[in-house]
């Protein structure tokens, strides 16, 4: 039960407007000096677009400006790796906001797969929070018209806002993926991070001090490589760190710190690609006694040290597949049971927002793994178990009206009047709510009338 598909004039017209005006501003010396002045995602553009044609002041174009405000304002909170699909219905505008922390070193890379016969433009935007104005995230990154993928460095660990909405009058369904990788290649050749084995912030020196850096253990003369593109700022020798080298890295304003090598294979000011040799690893300086190792550190500019393993962990785990009837998404749906959980987050451990009677309607978005994204009459969205949710193709009754009834488009009185079903008439009841009854009348016409008038 998909949303009802628009009428084909009204679609083509609509996009024709859009269409024609993305190419008149776009051209016109105005939007030119713009341009010069701030560049412009393709979300805003059409944004710009839909404003310059006084297609904001529709009901369909208010309602899509609507859904990409709603979006930042109530993201679902997920954990990474995270994969979802879902679909979006051509008649009701919609976005989907995703909230999530990504700890500095890492890089956040999103894919979006979309199909359909129409297959629509996805607007793809990354924001972070602002914590003295957590009503205005800013923006960070987007993705262009041709690619519907990103990639972002991770500047400061503060939540991240990732917003999916699709271009007006296009359905489709869609899959987002997000995960993290680091943004540091690791510094000795043929291992990962499995083969760190001292980490950040242990004593030494019997407390006096505290490890400034990881230790990644391998055979002695296993190259040691560079982890990024950079000059060589130092090749020495220290009493601690033996026979060192300092690779520069002025696009991050670090240094890149390898320490107790077994010999040293390059020179001061030579430039270097990522995965050259820079030396072979030992045990030097004060590693004497322990195994060979690479002690690796990072130093800011200005900052001093930091933790360096999440620039170079990369994170095996994959986001679980899709376990759910993906015929169902976009269909209205009921809750299966009684006192069923609607969570913050697709996993039992999650935040509780509501507990949902049996036979309550829901409208489901978009799976992950077990679960189903839902939204509710009134709008608001969370998660519940796949398992607790069940198709409308059994009703749950028949009923004769006692009254003249409006048959609705939403559970609401403001809502509008599909047509009014006269005293007697039958109708299959789908979901039920305290105040409206979803309902299919007998010429097949599904939509919300009040429960006084079936009681």
């Amino acid at each position: 039960m998909r949303g009802s598909t628009l009428s084909f004039r009204l679609r083509w017209l609509f996009l024709v407007l859009v269409a024609g005006q993305v190419i008149f501003s776009g051209c016109s010396p105005q939007n030119t000096l713009k341009g010069v002045f701030k560049k412009q995602s393709p979300y805003e553009k059409y944004q710009s677009s839909l404003k310059d044609a006084k297609l904001d002041q529709t009901a369909l174009g208010q309602q899509w400006l609507t859904a990409g405000q709603q979006a930042l304002r109530q993201p679902v909170t997920v954990s990474l790796p995270f994969k979802e699909t879902g679909y979006f219905p051509a008649d009701k505008p919609l976005a989907a906001g995703y909230q999530f922390t990504v700890k500095k070193g890492q890089k956040v890379a999103v894919r979006v797969q979309t199909q359909g016969k129409e297959v629509p433009q996805v607007f793809l935007n990354l924001f972070e929070a602002d914590p003295e104005n957590p009503a205005q995230p800013r923006q960070v990154a987007y993705a262009d018209t041709t690619a519907q993928s990103l990639e972002y460095e991770i500047d400061e660990e503060l939540p991240h806002l990732l917003r999916l909405q699709p271009e007006l009058l296009r359905s489709g369904q869609y899959t987002v993926t997000i995960e993290t990788m680091p943004i540091l290649a690791f510094p000795v050749k043929g291992k990962d991070s499995r083969a760190v084995q001292s980490f950040w912030g242990q004593d030494r020196d019997a407390g006096a001090r505290r490890h400034e850096g990881i230790d990644i253990f391998a055979p002695r003369n296993t190259p040691v490589v560079a982890a990024v593109e950079g000059v060589v700022s130092r090749v020495n020798t220290t009493p601690i760190g033996g026979k060192v080298v300092w690779l520069s890295d002025t696009k991050r304003q670090q240094s890149l710190y390898y320490a107790h090598l077994d010999s040293q294979l390059v020179q001061p000011g030579q430039r270097v690609s990522i995965g050259d040799t820079l030396g072979l690893l030992g045990n030097t300086g004060n590693a004497i006694t322990t195994a060979p190792h690479l002690h690796f550190g990072i130093y800011q500019f200005g900052r001093g040290a930091v933790d360096p393993y999440p620039y170079v962990h990369q994170d095996r785990t994959k986001p679980a597949d899709l376990k759910v009837d993906e015929k169902k998404l976009g269909d209205w749906a009921r809750v299966a049971k009684a006192k069923v959980a609607l969570r913050s987050a697709p996993a039992s451990s999650a935040q509780a927002l509501l507990t949902l009677p049996q036979h309550a309607p829901l409208q489901v978005l978009a799976g992950s793994a077990t679960w189903y994204r839902v939204m509710l009459p009134d709008g608001q969205q969370g998660y519940i178990a796949a398992s607790m949710v069940e198709a409308l193709d059994r009703p749950l009754q028949a009923v004769k009206l006692r009254r003249e009834a409006p048959l609705l488009d939403a559970s609401t009185e403001l809502a509008a009047t599909q047509k009014n079903l006269p005293p007697d008439t039958t109708v299959r009841v789908l979901a039920k709510q305290e105040a409206f009854w979803l309902v299919k009348d007998t010429e097949g016409t599904t939509g919300w009338i009040p429960v006084e008038a079936a009681r």
